[in-house]
């Protein structure tokens, strides 16, 4: 049973790791690949929210629901954790700080039980980060301040509210009795959790959708997915390194002609950012000793009123598009037909019948092969904001300045 407010310096007499109390189908979704958060969700979702975007709708508002439900997930795992837990060891609540602060202090902690134990302390990477800067050593100070905290809020809501009874119970027969400190370990976990989950899923459905998206739009006007630098006439790979900066796909259409697309779901913007995307492609490249000449298609949620971006667009032969935009594709269409001199019949297809048409389309393109080599990350392992982005930019202001 757990036992009220921490009163002396328990030892960890707590079996690891804390994973233990979590069953794996919870673990996953903490880590894995593109692919594996793919088969989570299911194609048929994937190709929905794909469509939404292929016809204007906002990605953020589309891949809602799949935040809300991973978050609901760990929710309950985090209770299952302190449940089952709390049945393991009649000191499990009092002694999980330090468990937790111990289990930090080991290097080569997997990333699952590096959050868990983060999250009991009331931590995220960031607040790793920003609080302790790093610091591995400062887990056991931190740790002991954060105790002395919650058992200074604990008496004081006794004092307010009264004794916090009850007992949780699960029909295997674990059980856990529940106080005001089982209480504000808990609910601390839980946020914790769900500002990294946030974060996490930030960085996770930028970094999937972009592929998606691009994949499946090169994919639909006919265009053969290939490896990286894999030369040949119609074929596109994805997330190719040039010497500035990584272009998120790179089309061959015909000896020595190509186009490199760039595309952002990001927050609010300036000029420097806009001025940063519009000239990290040099004109001209060479890919196994021969030469290309390279357009830029850039695309981008909205773009602000008064924006400078699709002028400096087209100083580097670059175009600019709004996903926006109802239809967006068709524009894209547009560009290549003055660029390359290509044709494709979604330019004849009405404004009325396009979305069927693309929802067809879209069920023959193999989403999977997209993302075999994606990784699912947390907020510590996504790349640095431009010059310029400020960290409280929310993901409601997408709109490039």
């Amino acid at each position: 049973m757990v036992q009220g407010q921490d009163s002396g310096r328990e030892k960890a007499d707590v079996p690891h790791p804390l994973t233990r109390f979590i069953e794996p189908e919870s673990l996953e979704l903490l880590t894995g690949t593109g692919a594996d958060f793919i088969e989570q969700i299911g194609l048929d979702v994937i190709r929905d929210i794909v469509l939404d975007v292929l016809t204007g709708k906002n990605l953020r508002d589309s891949t809602e629901a799949i935040t809300r439900r991973r978050l609901a997930a760990l929710n309950l795992a985090m209770l299952s954790l302190f449940l089952r837990g709390s049945a393991s060891s009649p000191d499990f609540v009092s002694a999980l700080p330090r468990v937790a602060s111990e289990m930090l202090a080991r290097k080569g902690l997997p990333k699952s039980e590096r959050w868990i134990a983060q999250w009991v302390l009331g931590l995220t990477d960031k607040a790793v980060q920003n609080v302790l800067r790093d610091d591995g050593t400062l887990y056991e100070s931190y740790t002991e301040h954060y105790i002395e905290a919650c058992n200074e809020m604990v008496d004081n809501h006794r004092k307010i509210y009264g004794e916090l009874t009850g007992t949780l119970q699960l029909d295997t027969g674990a059980e856990a009795q529940i106080d005001w400190l089982f209480m504000a370990y808990l609910l601390n976990t839980i946020g914790s959790q769900t500002l990294t989950m946030r974060g996490s899923d930030k960085s996770l459905i930028g970094k999937l959708f972009e592929k998606l998206i691009l994949g499946s739009l090169l994919s639909i006007l006919g265009f053969q997915h290939v490896a990286p630098y894999q030369i040949g006439k119609g074929v596109f790979w994805l997330s190719s390194q040039e010497e500035k900066r990584e272009s998120d796909a790179t089309l061959l259409y015909d000896i020595g002609q190509g186009v490199r697309f760039d595309i952002g779901f990001i927050g609010r913007g300036n000029p420097e950012i806009s001025l940063d995307k519009v000239t990290r492609f040099e004109r001209e490249t060479l890919i196994h000793g021969k030469p290309f000449y390279m357009a830029t298609i850039i695309l981008v949620d909205r773009i602000g009123r008064n924006s400078r971006i699709e002028r400096m667009a087209e100083a580097i032969n670059g175009s600019i598009v709004q996903m926006s935009a109802t239809y967006w594709p068709q524009r894209v269409v547009e560009i290549l037909k003055d660029t390359l001199g290509f044709a494709h019949e979604l330019m004849s297809i009405s404004q009325d019948d396009i979305e069927d048409y693309l929802r067809e389309k879209l069920k023959t393109v193999p989403i999977e092969n997209f993302l075999k080599n994606v990784r699912i990350v947390g907020p510590s392992e996504i790349e640095p904001v431009f010059p310029g982005e400020q960290d409280d930019v929310t993901e409601d202001d997408q709109i490039i300045e």
